[in-house]
């Protein structure tokens, strides 16, 4: 519905808002850009040096131009207090219930996307930077029970559709930044900090393929902070399923747990 903004297809439940604050934002700068253009025009018209040809050090007087920016100025704050903030603190300020909601580890590094489910246990296993090879990038503590049944993989998240995802978002070395653009989510990972990003999305991979025609789409991670030499390559992918599918795939990732073990 958003294309002429150039925008990337919609595919969560809070998308909706992002959008309509953007829609508003570009309206805005639309109304801006053509007042200031025609001022510019006027400008050189009115004061060209053929109709004054001695320069006037009184400066312009008159009400309109103040008026003017006291208008945008209200506009502008009325789209910070009444979206922006409200929008910012429903993210940021309750999130969804961990009993209710998929909670995933997603650890950034240079430069891959590394993903953490819990298994059937619920637990996420311990981990170690002291236990952090190229075989175990996490640093998963095998000799923890809760690891064990623990499932890992790189650049890859899988996720059911119409439930709340929650990512707990972190980086071994350097600045990341997440980014799933058709969630609208974006979120920096701190080298030292946790920080959960949540969202529900709404439409599975296979159902956004046939409502864009194109059979090779595919959800991706991009990192949207420059972090290196090989930041263009730093590409993940997201598979948004059904429950169904989802349950299926977790058991079928056990499957291999159990058979590499």
């Amino acid at each position: 519905m958003l294309n002429y903004l150039g925008l990337p297809a919609a595919a969560s439940s809070h998308a909706g808002d992002i959008d309509h604050m953007l829609v508003l934002v570009h309206w805005l700068m639309l109304v801006l850009f053509v007042g200031w253009g025609t001022f510019f025009l006027f400008v050189l018209v009115r004061f060209r040096r053929g109709a004054n040809p001695h320069a006037s050090y009184t400066g312009a007087k008159g009400k309109f131009a103040k008026s003017t920016e006291v208008v945008v100025a209200i506009v502008e704050i009325i789209l910070l207090v009444g979206y922006a903030i409200p929008a910012w603190a429903m993210r940021v300020q309750t999130y969804p219930a961990e009993s209710d909601a998929v909670v995933i580890r997603v650890t950034g590094e240079q430069f891959a996307w590394n993903v953490h489910y819990p298994g059937p246990d619920g637990k996420f296993g311990r981990t170690s930077i002291k236990l952090v090879s190229a075989d175990n990038p996490l640093g998963l503590d095998k000799t923890d029970p809760a690891s064990k049944d623990d499932i890992t993989t790189i650049n890859q998240l899988n996720i059911p559709v119409d439930r709340p995802i929650l990512i707990h978002l972190s980086t071994k070395d350097v600045i990341h930044s997440f980014g799933l653009y058709e969630m609208r989510v974006k979120q920096d990972a701190i080298p030292g900090m946790d920080i959960p990003v949540w969202f529900v999305p709404t439409t599975t991979t296979d159902d956004m393929r046939k409502k864009l025609g194109k059979a090779d789409f595919d959800y991706e991670i991009t990192c949207s902070q420059l972090c290196g030499l090989g930041h263009f390559r730093m590409r993940g992918f997201v598979t948004v399923q059904t429950q169904a599918d989802f349950d299926k795939w977790l058991a079928d990732q056990e499957k291999e747990l159990r058979a590499g073990n």
